[in-house]
């Protein structure tokens, strides 16, 4: 286990506020890019989570819908951009060269030291409780790498690689001396590699097909291997308070899943699923920004107005904690294993 110096996070400590600004400009403008060029490129879809056509309007942000599945509760854009439109936008949008040049490298040290050893410690911690093979772990969409290195330079795992889409990542990950594979999710299968932990951080959301995704990852698992994905969950606090408000309803997360879709889903494809949890620590802030941003309006409801307003300093935190052990923060974590024969 590594040293874990990760205390309460902030905003700040990921995305300094004027970056954070700019980069919600340059978003907007991406998206209004991405629509007049390109509308004509989208298709409606069932759910992506149970293929249920089944569904009603949850709501419209940036032009764009997004609906609920009746059946699984997974919120959902239809129509949506296809796999080689969203493809291009990831490589090509003002939006991500912002992140890449500017708001992650001013962040980058925060994540590791916050994010990033937290994530391998409760990794190597499922790893040696379900006696996981430490032979080979695969990241998919390392994006700089971070993560990819922290587990590289513990040494837990005899290999690491870092599978990355984007061609200037790719050589970020290189660089930084990780076996790396330029390759979109949907090329997995071309490759012959097996892996026995495989982990994917906030990609799931961003993928056309996410069904197709499990079962790309799928074939490059070991019996008894195990998948861990994070990704929003469309049911938490900050979410089901803020709606389209929230940072995490936006053109890129395509799919917004919850904790009982997810576990569908991925039984469905035919894992069993060891936990899902939602160990989210900025849901309070968020919505609290929101509401000193008069994005929002607390005034109706005096619980929240005084756990986020009036007592933040002493009751923010406890709300926050209280949210992420009952499943209800905005950020979810769900660990599967294929079965072993």
């Amino acid at each position: 286990m590594i040293k874990d110096n990760s205390k309460k996070l902030i905003e700040a400590e990921l995305c300094p506020p004027a970056l954070l600004r700019e980069q919600e400009r340059t978003f907007a403008r991406d998206i209004k890019t991405l629509l007049i060029n390109r509308i004509n490129e989208f298709v409606t879809v069932s759910c992506p989570a149970c293929c249920n056509d089944s569904s009603i309007p949850e709501f419209s942000k940036f032009e764009l819908e997004f609906r609920r599945c009746l059946k699984c509760r997974t919120i959902y854009m239809s129509p949506r951009p296809t796999a080689l439109v969203l493809a291009d936008y990831y490589q090509n949008a003002e939006s991500y060269k912002l992140w890449a040049q500017e708001i992650f490298p001013a962040s980058e040290q925060s994540r590791r030291e916050k994010i990033h050893i937290p994530w391998f410690n409760m990794i190597t911690g499922y790893c040696e409780e379900h006696d996981i093979s430490t032979g080979t772990l695969v990241e998919i969409g390392a994006g700089f790498g971070t993560f990819s290195q922290v587990a590289q330079d513990a040494g837990w795992f005899e290999k690491v690689i870092a599978v990355e889409p984007t061609p200037s990542l790719a050589a970020e990950c290189r660089r930084r001396g990780l076996e790396t594979l330029n390759l979109r999710v949907e090329e997995l299968s071309s490759y012959s590699f097996s892996a026995d932990v495989i982990v994917s951080f906030e990609v799931i959301e961003h993928v056309f097909a996410p069904i197709e995704f499990v079962r790309q990852i799928k074939t490059c698992l070991n019996p008894g291997g195990l998948l861990v994905l994070s990704c929003p969950n469309g049911e938490g606090f900050d979410i089901a308070t803020l709606g389209i408000e929230s940072l995490a309803v936006d053109a890129e997360h395509v799919t917004l899943f919850n904790p009982s879709s997810m576990r569908l889903m991925l039984e469905n494809e035919g894992f069993e699923i060891i936990n899902i949890s939602t160990p989210g620590r900025l849901d309070a802030e968020f919505v609290r920004q929101a509401a000193l941003e008069n994005r929002i309006d607390l005034t109706d409801t005096p619980f929240l107005n005084r756990v986020l307003l009036d007592e933040w300093k002493e009751l923010g935190w406890p709300f926050q904690t209280f949210l992420a052990e009952n499943g209800l923060s905005s950020h979810m974590w769900t660990v599967a294993q294929i079965p072993r024969p």
